[in-house]
């Protein structure tokens, strides 16, 4: 009989507020929901599967292991390269995957064995096929995306469970019809989606055992039949549940009627600016700045919280812009507001359009956390930049702007909302340290980025196609 091999899978450590253990021991969301999934993939009965995030425990780098996988996300892929390293050094075959190293595949090939570009489903079987044959090696990439049906379940007894808040992630679907410039779904997923059945969604949320469910789409009301068919499904089963939605459907009765009936308690919404000129020029056309104090106030009727997402640092974003979210997400009474620096992910729209401009700075993947400025904004000075981020944000947590948000009709759940603003008051800046805010120049990068899906627009895939290696730009003001 072949003795039980042994891989170890690690989440990288990210110094975000979200993934910290800022209160008792506990972080906000657990970051492995993707580990959970690759380690559902891999036989129980021919494999041991040890799961480290390193957010929350160490890494134990002298553990006997036959493989270990690593997950990359852009913020933290340099800590997982050193991770790779460490591993490598004693023997030990490292594969890695996620958002970066399927942009940057040769990049991370410098430090892993094999690297899988895109979705695994479908060939983490011949990964495992060519470690037992002592081959791991190159890059894996499917040929054809999953049709998420017969999904295995997620390995949900491998978490700690009591070292987060938010753990019980369920994806219904992949893909968004919306392409924005700033965001890696449309050449990691594609504009398409593709859906889970709704008996298989269902079994999972019995799987795991959790009643609070983060819905981990990237637009659950993307299509609302669809949304409507899986809100029915949730009704009477006793769910608390959360979802990132676009602003256009958010506004639809008969939707936000059935998420209220089925345990909605909060919805994310990436508003992005209050300027329609800027939302037309990032491809956010759904977006229409005139309706949202309108749309916060339907959806606190519906007792449904507010997580609204905004970005600084687009084209046409003056000095003022700051000032002007601050007192609307104040006055519009937003449960919680997330503000993010635009940071170029290396293969998105966004990333060409800078590159070709040389305008970006640093390319120092460990700023690239939308809590630093690697690039230089086109309208404001690097030190605006850095006041008016850090001025937004202190100025929305500060306790007179809670104690005017603050649910004070019932509407909503209080201890939810206390906790969350509790998290973002005390968590939700990275640094004040204006020579850690503001990225110092680096070299260009070694290798070009190219996405795992070319653009399905033409004047996008020219772009893509021909936008020179490099870029890099001055120093920051």
């Amino acid at each position: 009989m072949a003795r039980t091999r042994r891989i170890h899978l690690i989440n990288p450590r990210a110094d975000t507020f979200a993934t910290r253990p800022l209160f008792f021991g506990k972080a906000l969301y657990s970051p492995v929901a993707g580990l959970l999934a690759i380690a559902a993939l891999i036989p129980e009965d021919e494999y041991e599967i040890i799961l480290t995030d390193e957010n929350i425990e160490p890494i134990d780098f002298d553990l006997n292991v036959d493989m270990v996988g690593i997950s990359s996300m852009t913020s933290y892929v340099n800590r997982g390269y050193e991770i790779a390293d460490a591993f490598r050094a004693r023997g030990v075959p490292v594969i890695m995957g996620g958002v970066h190293v399927s942009y940057l595949p040769q990049e991370a090939l410098k430090h892993a064995d094999a690297v899988v570009v895109g979705e695994a489903e479908l060939i983490m079987d011949k990964v495992l096929e060519d470690l037992q044959q002592g081959r791991l090696n190159g890059i894996y990439k499917a040929e054809n995306l999953h049709s998420m049906v017969d999904m295995p379940k997620p390995r949900q007894k491998l978490l700690k469970s009591n070292r987060y808040i938010n753990k019980g992630f369920v994806q219904t679907s992949r893909g968004c019809h919306h392409g924005c410039t700033f965001c890696a779904e449309p050449t990691m997923y594609g504009l398409r989606f593709r859906y889970r059945p709704v008996e298989d969604i269902i079994a999972e949320i019995e799987h795991i055992e959790e009643r609070v469910i983060l819905l981990n789409d990237a637009d659950f009301f993307g299509t609302p039949s669809r949304a409507m068919e899986v809100m029915k499904a949730f009704k009477g089963r006793g769910l608390k549940w959360q979802a990132a939605v676009n602003s256009r459907d958010a506004n639809d009765d008969r939707l936000l009627e059935l998420a209220a009936e089925s345990g909605c308690f909060m919805l994310s919404i990436g508003f992005e600016s209050i300027s329609k000129q800027t939302l037309r020029n990032v491809h956010k056309c759904q977006n229409n700045p005139d309706s949202y104090y309108e749309l916060v106030e339907k959806l606190h009727r519906y007792g449904i919280m507010v997580l609204g997402l905004f970005m600084f640092g687009f084209e046409g974003d003056e000095p003022s812009v700051f000032e002007e979210t601050l007192k609307f997400n104040i006055d519009a009474k937003f449960d919680m507001c997330g503000y993010s620096l635009l940071t170029p992910y290396p293969g998105t729209i966004n990333w060409f359009e800078m590159m070709r401009r040389k305008q970006i700075v640093s390319f120092d993947w460990d700023k690239y956390d939308q809590s630093h400025i690697v690039f230089k904004p086109a309208g404001l000075s690097a030190d605006q930049f850095y006041r008016g981020y850090l001025d937004t944000y202190d100025g929305f947590y500060t306790l007179p702007s809670m104690m005017q948000r603050f649910p004070w009709d019932g509407s909503r759940n209080r201890a939810n909302w206390a906790i969350y603003n509790a998290f973002f008051r005390k968590g939700g800046v990275v640094t004040r340290d204006p020579d850690q805010l503001i990225a110092r120049p680096t070299p260009e990068p070694e290798f070009a980025a190219m996405p795992p899906l070319m653009p399905q627009k033409a004047a996008w895939r020219e772009l893509v196609m021909g936008t020179p290696r490099g870029g890099g730009g001055s120093a920051s003001e």
